[in-house]
Parts: C-alpha cells; sequence; structure tokens
C-alpha cells in the first residue's frame, strides 16, 4: 500500500454539487494507467472545503472507480470528534488506507497532534499515513514527534514535504528520519519537483500531485528509481521542469486543475470558492508546458 507511486486526483467541485462522473473518470484513468495507490481527498482533493456527506460521497466514488487499486482517503478536520467520523465513513466506503494531516485554526502543541493521532489509531481498523504539510497546517512536525506518532498502532507512513535538493543531504534526511521510526513504517516524499531526489535517497513512496493528471512521466520516474537508474529518475524530473516552475508560481492545485481542463477531464469551474482557476495569461503558460513535455506525458 504505501510503496511507489501514489497519484493524488483533483476533486472537480462548484458551488452546487461534485462532478461525480468527472472525478471517477480521473480515477479509473489512474488505476488503468497502473499507479500503485490513489490518494483521494488529499489537498489537491479540496477535502477541507468539502462537507461530511461529500466526503463520504468522494470516498465511496473513489473506491468504486479505482477497482482493485487501493484507495487511501484524507480524514483531516478541526476537531478529533469530525476526524473520527470521517475515518468510519472512509473505512466503510473501503479504503484501504487513511491520510490525517493536522488541520488547525488555534496553534497546535506537540502534544495536541500526537494526542490527536493517539485517539484516532485507537479506532481505525485500516492504516493511517501521517501527513506532514506545514504548508496548509502550518504545523511542523519534528523527528521526535514523529518517532512518537510512528510507534502507534496502524501507522504505516509517513508523508514528508520534500527533501534537501543535494542528494548527499537528501540521502541523510531520510536515513535519520528512518533511524527513529520502526521498519515497518515507510517514508513518502511530496513536494512533486522533490520527487526523483527523494525517490533516489530512500523514500519508499511518492505522493504525487501531478500523477493525478499525468501518471505517464510520474510512473516513468518511480519506477527507474525503483529499478536503480538514479541518473533516469533525475534526467526525467528535470524534463519537468516548465510544470515545477508553473507549481511554485502558482501552487499545484490551479495548476493541476488547468491542466485537467486542458485534457478535457474536468469542466470549468471546478474549485471551490473562493479558490479560483488560473486566468487567460496563466493558463496560455500551462499549454505551452504541456507543449514542451508532451513527449513524457
Amino acid at each position: 500500500m504505501f510503496s511507489g507511486l501514489s497519484a493524488f486526483p483533483l476533486t472537480p467541485v462548484n458551488e452546487t454539487k461534485i462532478g461525480e462522473s468527472a472525478f471517477s473518470g480521473i480515477v479509473s484513468r489512474l488505476a488503468d494507467a497502473g499507479v500503485d495507490s490513489i490518494g483521494a481527498l488529499g489537498s489537491t482533493g479540496s477535502y477541507a472545503y468539502l462537507t461530511r456527506e461529500e466526503r463520504k460521497r468522494v470516498a465511496q466514488l473513489a473506491v468504486a472507480a479505482a477497482g482493485t487499486t487501493p484507495v487511501m482517503i484524507g480524514i483531516g478536520s478541526l476537531r478529533t470528534a469530525h476526524v473520527l467520523a470521517l475515518a468510519e465513513d472512509a473505512q466503510n466506503a473501503g479504503a484501504a488506507a487513511v491520510l490525517l494531516a493536522p488541520v488547525s485554526y488555534q496553534q497546535l502543541t506537540a502534544e495536541e497532534v500526537f494526542g490527536l493521532y493517539e485517539a484516532v489509531t485507537r479506532e481505525l481498523s485500516v492504516p493511517l499515513c501521517v501527513y506532514d504539510n506545514p504548508g496548509t497546517t502550518h504545523f511542523t512536525f519534528t523527528d521526535e514527534l514523529h518517532s512518537r506518532i510512528a510507534e502507534l498502532p496502524k501507522i504505516g507512513s509517513i508523508k514528508i514535504p520534500g527533501v534537501p535538493a543535494d542528494p548527499a543531504d537528501a540521502t541523510a534526511r531520510v536515513k535519520s528520519l528512518r533511524s527513529q521510526t520502526p521498519t515497518m513504517v515507510t517514508i513518502g516524499v511530496s513536494g512533486d519537483a522533490f520527487a526523483a531526489t527523494g525517490l533516489n535517497a530512500g523514500c519508499d513512496v511518492w505522493y504525487s500531485v501531478l500523477a493525478g493528471v499525468l501518471p505517464k512521466p510520474c510512473l516513468a520516474i518511480t519506477r527507474a528509481s525503483q529499478n536503480g537508474d538514479q541518473d533516469t529518475a533525475t534526467e526525467l524530473s528535470n524534463r519537468l521542469e516548465p510544470l515545477w516552475d508553473l507549481f511554485r508560481a502558482h501552487g499545484s492545485l490551479r495548476v493541476v486543475s488547468a491542466i485537467a481542463q486542458h485534457l478535457g477531464l474536468v469542466e470549468s469551474p471546478n474549485l471551490p470558492l473562493p479558490v479560483r482557476g488560473l486566468d487567460p495569461a496563466a493558463r496560455t503558460r500551462v499549454t505551452a508546458a504541456l507543449e514542451q513535455v508532451s513527449d513524457l506525458v
């Protein structure tokens, strides 16, 4: 479950409904492409903007459309009680795992975050991936806290927010974290521009935004690294720099939304207000970037 390439699909949504048919089509497309797992209702899935009933429905759609490909469902929410309810919904939908970020409005302490994971893992029947994403949660995990949480039952993976750009530093970072966590807990890299470096440094899984719309090049990078061909993985990632540059400029969610629209996978609008899609000039840049990497996708 927690190895290889985990693709995180967009949840197309407007102010009246979820685009159920479009979402199911996106998930089926990922399963057909051969990704190792699918992470529904991550940040790219706009989980924080959806009601419990909407999230329940998305979980059901994802599992149904994924076929035999395992699905991980995001369950992050402000209150522990709400997280527990979402975990129940995800498990009832047939999720193979859940993904939990320490979502907050008030700044959380390390003990509060530990208490959240302790309470949730106590009730789970499926494994949990720790979602370390300070860019959205504004909470920074220490390795000590990761180590404590990783000892809890049902912890299966840690999703870290990128690695250092220097390969030697990246390897040292992954080794350091791995030395402080149980061997059965995998380490996954996110921040797509860092993925090849993270995989080459020893990460077990790439939790990928781009793979949600362009699985082919992401699979090529992942498989190259898994096969020990680090140079090819790095070269392929460098070829995708036009897209990484757009991610840095506009945020991965907006860029992925534009790519999905360009490919005809979704209609517009497809993001939850107040989040808006890219303006015409930026969409033109997305089209140009896709043309630059067309041989890879």
